[in-house]
């Protein structure tokens, strides 16, 4: 947006709609996952307008291309975010909150549900309208003032999944609603030589059956850099 003076940056930036900040975060390969207005009433979050953004198709094609990935220093992807979405935030006007940024930390999967567009799958984690179980939330734009939120989606996608693959995909069975998350056991496994050469590959057997993750189409090198991340290694 080229703002010259503080009074047209902060003319252009009441203005900001929820389409442009959305078509402002594509460039860098992200989306808008969901919004939602927070109480007025609670004094503990003065926030008028929250907005998620998480990693969208093109993420890894364009994160690929960054410094933060070749300079070899630890933590490339939260480094790009708050270069990244920190820009993007100065850009609308916006506060830029990071889900690495602790302790403490934002309650950032308090804000996914209430932005209405993420759910609980039967396998405990969260699915998105849009990413299926391929969720990376990248960062959160924080507006003092109110944004024009989109219709949500009908219902919870997992209501009319037929099957459920999720849940019987897991090799270790690692994942259960009602169990939790089992993660001495998902690592044991994927350090074996069957761990590596599906899971690490191509990256979770849970994620990657959920349909509409496959739709979302998420490279298998990405998949494979966030379970490289998750192991440590």
């Amino acid at each position: 947006m080229g703002f010259t003076t503080a009074s047209s940056f902060a003319t252009v930036c009441a203005q900001v709609s929820y389409d442009e900040i959305d078509q402002a975060a594509s460039v860098h390969g992200l989306m808008i996952m969901g919004g939602y207005h927070p109480d007025a009433n609670d004094p503990k979050d003065p926030v008028a307008t929250r907005i998620l953004l998480g990693a969208d198709r093109s993420f890894w094609q364009v994160f690929t291309l960054s410094a933060e990935l070749s300079d070899s220093a630890a933590d490339p992807i939260d480094r790009w975010s708050k270069r990244i979405i920190g820009g993007l935030a100065r850009q609308v006007g916006a506060q830029a909150m990071f889900p690495s940024d602790g302790p403490p930390y934002a309650p950032f999967i308090s804000w996914a549900l209430a932005t209405g567009r993420f759910h609980q799958s039967p396998t405990g984690m969260m699915v998105h309208d849009k990413a299926g179980l391929m969720i990376s939330i990248r960062g959160a734009l924080a507006f003092d003032r109110r944004i024009n939120l989109p219709d949500l989606p009908a219902r919870d996608p997992c209501e009319s999944c037929v099957g459920r693959p999720c849940e019987t995909s897991c090799p270790v069975g690692a994942l259960s609603a009602d169990r939790g998350y089992d993660v001495p056991n998902c690592k044991s496994y994927l350090k074996t030589e069957a761990g590596a050469g599906s899971c690490m590959a191509v990256g979770c057997r849970v994620r990657n059956a959920c349909p509409i993750s496959r739709e979302f189409d998420r490279p298998p090198a990405q998949s494979a850099f966030h379970m490289r991340a998750f192991l440590g290694v």
